[in-house]
């Protein structure tokens, strides 16, 4: 299975949709969950300091026998310890990674480093130009932490990695229109959290209708997650998603072969979720 990519805006690629490590595999040993994804066709894999799991990865991905280049890896810098740098952060989440280099580095939360942003960004920049990050970037961040680091940057954040699904989606019209300004990728996480976490909404009925009708035109089953994920895919969001049965995991890497949702089911995506603002992922500063 060949995962298409999306292209940053430094010319490297990533693929559209990752294994992620946090939320329920949060401090726990992932080496299972991570070596299950790799073996079903995950090759992006979305880690964190803030996780206390990147041993783990790094061991699953040595046991994967995969090649380094096959795989792409992002981690994210936590709040900086005294005499700690975004720098000498990633060489530590390096050495328990077993890595000589990661796909991209985060910022994971912009109110961890308030008032010191550009200056962490600018020991981001020097993580890319001495090549221990291929590409950096941040997450979480609203349109006043973008414009902060954005001037005077000598690299613009590649992906911002966000809370998106439709109940966000009308109160993050700003910061994706900065995106598309300097031509930041916009990565998700909870994407399916409306079909999970707050069932029973105004989205529910909406997405079960597309739901029928795209199973009707492929002619194989489609779940409400492909609906949601083909969702975010048709507006080239990078996808982080979890699960630890194979059988979802495919499914979501399945979601390409989804045929596409038209206009007006986008549309009806949209206004439903503007029925209700409801953000369930919400990181402490």
């Amino acid at each position: 299975m060949t995962i298409s990519t999306l292209t940053l805006n430094d010319g490297n690629q990533a693929p559209w949709i990752a294994f992620g490590t946090g939320t329920s595999l949060r401090q726990q040993n992932v080496q299972n969950p991570v070596e299950n994804a790799i073996a079903n066709g995950f090759t992006h894999l979305d880690g964190a300091q803030m996780y206390e799991n990147e041993e783990s990865l790094g061991i699953a991905i040595r046991a994967s026998g995969k090649p380094r280049s096959a795989l792409f890896v992002t981690t994210k810098l936590d709040r900086l310890q005294p005499d700690q740098t975004a720098k000498t952060a990633l060489q530590v989440s390096l050495k328990k990674l077993g890595l000589e280099y990661v796909n991209l580095y985060l910022v994971h939360v912009p109110g961890h480093h308030a008032g010191r942003l550009k200056e962490v960004w600018k020991m981001m920049e020097e993580c890319k130009r001495e090549r221990l990050a291929k590409s950096i970037g941040v997450s979480n961040f609203e349109v006043a932490h973008l414009q902060e680091i954005l001037e005077g940057a000598e690299f613009p954040p590649s992906v911002n990695q966000i809370e998106i699904h439709p109940y966000v989606w009308k109160s993050l019209q700003p910061v994706m229109a900065l995106h598309k300004e300097h031509g930041i990728i916009t990565s998700s996480y909870g994407g399916l959290s409306p079909l999970f976490r707050a069932p029973g909404g105004p989205l529910d009925p909406v997405i079960e209708k597309i739901r029928v009708r795209l199973e009707s035109t492929r002619g194989q089953p489609v779940s409400i997650s492909q609906v949601l994920n083909k969702w975010l895919q048709q507006y080239g969001i990078l996808v982080v998603t979890t699960s630890s049965k194979a059988g979802r995991m495919r499914e979501y890497l399945d979601t390409p072969k989804v045929p596409e949702l038209t206009a007006e089911e986008i549309q009806s995506i949209e206004n439903a979720g503007a029925q209700r603002h409801h953000k369930f992922l919400v990181l402490s500063d």
